[in-house]
């Protein structure tokens, strides 16, 4: 993994707008063949967009996927369709929700619509081989030509599968955890593999809080154990410096008052064995935590990667901004050790309208520029 040895290096955290002629195809319900070319095609449009605007370390937009999470229903066997009605949507009785019902009962907030619910039903296996065989060709064929300085490739955590999924097949909750990851482990080891950096997508570490609320923090905390243990039992074949970690507080367009803060989660998130960690750290709510990193400890040889633009409001910071969020972390782990980055994605679901693609590459490009201004600054 790339650091910032000359100047600070730039990313983002994975889901991009998809274009419209795309998700009129439908993932090629129609016309697979017609919807496998111009997902080639994209891919290529996006990589090329991202290196356009000054980001450095890329992905591939997850252009292929209907959202960041549901998309391993497709590469997960064991499960089927649970027809009892399953799962609903824990952000409906979420502490947010409860204080302020008004604002999360509106149609205008009630989100998108929830796939169907699954429910394990045999053993757990992974059975993606062929799309994440497919992803890895059209990443890999995006970049022949963009020559960014780093690619990585996102992939779900196992406690955010179990959060969507019942168990009707093993005996405990932890042999279903600990089957999921081993089934994702392929998926994780296909992506290092290829050349790239695994990103694990994580927001249920530190959302799980805000989800739940007769859970107590201590409570959250010893929750998490076994939901850490399994992320590194799932990457214990793969090199440190291959790993990133994300997590957030999820795509919650709403006032925020209860995430958890970073000083009660923040072992939990370096709990897990990676080479760098990225987080929330632009949005109002969570801005004024850089100062807890002055006290942690940062695994050796680990980076950070902090949001220096938000997904949580429509405003285009201003690079000056940017430059400044850097200049903090610049200063309290090194500038080597700081990549700049985004809170999270800017389309967790296909056809995500949080915040217009206009925008979002409007964001993109402060990002650039603030991380020119505060090398600048750091460099001389």
């Amino acid at each position: 993994m790339k650091k910032s040895t000359n100047r600070i290096l730039t990313t983002h955290v994975g889901s991009l707008p998809r274009p419209p002629d795309l998700l009129e195809m439908k993932d090629g319900a129609s016309d697979p063949k017609a919807y496998e070319q111009r997902l080639r095609s994209a891919v290529a449009e996006v990589v090329n967009k991202q290196v356009e605007l000054g980001i450095d370390v890329v992905d591939d937009g997850e252009y292929s996927k209907p959202s960041f999470v549901t998309y391993i229903n497709e590469r997960l066997g064991g499960f089927e369709i649970d027809k009892t009605g399953g799962i609903t949507n824990q952000w409906s009785t979420s502490r947010e929700a409860l204080a302020f019902p008004n604002y999360y009962n509106s149609p205008a907030n009630a989100g998108p619509p929830r796939p169907p619910n699954m429910i394990c039903t045999g053993p757990i296996h992974y059975k993606g081989h062929h799309l994440i065989k497919r992803d890895i060709e059209n990443f890999k064929a995006a970049l022949g030509k963009a020559k960014p300085e780093e690619a990585f490739m996102p992939a779900i955590s196992p406690s955010n599968v179990e959060d969507r999924h019942k168990n009707a097949y093993y005996k405990t909750e932890e042999e279903f955890l600990f089957a999921i990851a081993d089934a994702l482990a392929e998926e994780y080891k296909a992506i290092v593999a290829a050349g790239f950096l695994v990103q694990i997508d994580d927001p249920r570490l530190v959302s799980y809080y805000a989800l739940k609320p007769d859970v107590t923090v201590a409570d959250c905390q010893r929750w998490a154990g076994p939901r850490i243990a399994a992320v590194n039992h799932a990457l214990r074949d793969i090199p440190t410096e291959k790993i990133r970690f994300h997590t957030c507080y999820s795509i919650n367009m709403g006032p925020r008052i209860h995430d958890m803060q970073l000083k009660d989660c923040i072992d939990m998130i370096l709990g897990i064995r990676a080479g760098a960690y990225s987080f929330e750290a632009a949005n109002p709510r969570h801005e004024h935590e850089w100062k807890v990193w002055e006290t942690a400890k940062l695994p050796k040889d680990s980076v950070l990667i902090p949001g220096v633009i938000s997904h949580s409001t429509i405003l285009v910071e201003h690079p000056e901004l940017v430059a400044e969020r850097i200049g903090r972390y610049a200063k309290v782990v090194g500038r080597e050790n700081v990549i700049a980055g985004s809170d999270c994605g800017f389309a967790t679901f296909a056809g995500s309208k949080e915040i217009h693609p206009s925008i979002v590459w409007e964001k993109f490009k402060s990002l650039s520029e603030g991380a020119a201004i505060a090398s600048k600054q750091l460099w001389g």
